[in-house]
């Protein structure tokens, strides 16, 4: 749904050679959330959601294990050592559960948002892809280790399996900038989504090579 990858200008610094990556454990869960508060602290769409600085720590964390939990449970959310950034895949055949995430908005979002959130979340139903597919729904890498490669390196370590599999990828992008890194990876871009005062998401989808 919302991701923050590394500046696109970096993405070949750190390779998945160099890069140890891992898959993540419930031991390693709490790291990871807490890696990813750090990570999208600056994303638009989640502080448009949660602009107050005690409101997003407290729900942001929640958000993670809500809508990248089937992630955990799937054995499909991968770490780089050192939680220095994380990439929470969904497997083909596996899809977010829309009602806990709604539950949480209600809970969570001012209402002034809200009246512009479940429209968003109705285009994203709009743009998900209805065959096969693996879904990013979180990527970010710590704050200051970005700019070296970590997000590029968690990408292909699952688009390799794209590729030989045959299997089409997608990702909603949380930022214009990001795009670029994306497109460097073979994402196509499907169009923006927007809703009253919210900042644009854009869903993007990978052919495999």
């Amino acid at each position: 749904m919302y991701t923050k990858p590394l500046d696109a200008k970096s993405v070949n610094d750190v390779t998945p050679m160099t890069a140890t990556i891992k898959t993540v454990t419930v031991s390693d869960e709490a790291n990871v959330v807490a890696m990813e508060v750090l990570a999208f602290s600056t994303d638009p769409m989640m502080r448009w959601m949660y602009p107050e600085p005690h409101q997003y720590l407290t729900y942001f964390p929640q958000f993670v294990r809500t809508f990248g939990g089937k992630a955990f449970e799937h054995n499909t959310a991968d770490y780089i050592d050192g939680y220095i950034g994380a990439a929470l895949w969904f497997p083909p055949g596996v899809e977010p559960d829309v009602e806990p995430l709604i539950a949480l908005f209600q809970q969570s979002v001012a209402d002034q948002n809200q009246a512009d959130l479940f429209p968003i979340l109705e285009q994203m139903g709009h743009y998900h892809p209805t065959q096969p597919h693996w879904y990013l729904s979180i990527l970010g890498v710590e704050p200051i280790q970005q700019g070296k490669g970590y997000g590029s390196a968690l990408m292909q370590h699952v688009l390799t399996q794209c590729d030989r599999t045959h299997m089409p990828a997608y990702l909603e992008s949380s930022k214009p900038s990001n795009i670029p890194f994306y497109e460097r990876h073979g994402f196509e871009l499907l169009g923006t989504i927007q809703a009253g005062t919210s900042p644009p998401l854009f869903p993007m989808f990978r052919h495999p090579n």
